[in-house]
């Protein structure tokens, strides 16, 4: 995508972002789904937690 840069490490893994600003202030949005994605793939090997889980911890700490 034209306005941004995924920079590696030694290991090979993606660790630095760079952005344009001047295709940042053009299109917003499309970076925002950009980085939405990229931590989605950062986070697709997580353990998932049943929703019921999510729900009763939110209550407990009186956040729903």
């Amino acid at each position: 995508m034209k306005g941004f840069s995924l920079i590696d490490d030694k290991t090979n893994k993606k660790k630095i972002l760079q952005i344009d600003v001047k295709e940042l202030v053009k299109n917003p949005q499309k970076f925002e789904d950009m980085i939405d994605v990229l931590i989605a793939e950062e986070r697709k090997a997580e353990k998932d937690i049943p929703w019921e889980d999510v729900k009763k911890k939110l209550k407990k700490a009186g956040k729903l």
